[in-house]
């Protein structure tokens, strides 16, 4: 249940800054980063405490920050810093494995076989690939752009973007699996 809060809160969170900022100072929008950052610290379950923490430390500098600085900037460095995360977590798993993309892939298919295992790997070094991207982007657009256009592209862009990605990775793994079964049958 908390992790659902949290992704909800995550993907509103551009936009309730965008409308909130120019009505209420950045010192108190903080609250809002303080509230995400204590509901990943408990939130992070015995597998992901360690990232979870990381990221909560991470939430709750900028929302230190911006409360000392009653500044909005590092309130737009909170995508930076779940795009960060998420490279990170998905690039551990490259080195340690088994990858983000094969664990998921077990959950339905628990004898993966070796060409899946291959495939997910693939999968999830096109995902540090996106992260890097969007994460560069979000950067980009909350130093460089207007407030409109930090929030267009982290709160709409960006997640159109993630669903184009799943979707055609969806679309890539039917292919590839039904080529398989013809080869393999």
């Amino acid at each position: 249940m908390r992790w659902a809060l949290v992704l909800a809160l995550t993907a509103a969170y551009p936009l309730i800054v965008y409308f909130s900022l120019g009505h209420i100072e950045p010192r108190y929008l903080a609250l809002l980063l303080l509230v995400l950052g204590g509901l990943r610290w408990l939130a992070g379950g015995a597998q992901q405490a360690v990232q979870a923490r990381w990221v909560a430390l991470a939430a709750l500098v900028l929302a230190g920050s911006t409360a000392l600085l009653n500044m909005s900037l590092p309130l737009k460095l909170y995508p930076v810093l779940v795009n960060f995360a998420l490279l990170i977590v998905f690039g551990l798993s490259l080195v340690r494995g088994p990858t983000v993309a094969e664990r998921l892939a077990r959950l339905q298919e628990p004898d993966l076989h070796p060409r899946g295992v291959v495939y997910t790997r693939h999968v999830t070094q096109v995902w540090c690939s996106f992260f890097v991207l969007n994460g560069s982007l979000s950067l980009a657009t909350a130093l460089w752009a207007s407030e409109k256009t930090w929030a267009l592209y982290n709160g709409f862009i960006s997640y159109v973007l993630v669903g184009t990605l799943m979707a055609g990775e969806w679309l890539v793994r039917r292919q590839l699996r039904a080529r398989w079964e013809r080869v393999h049958p």
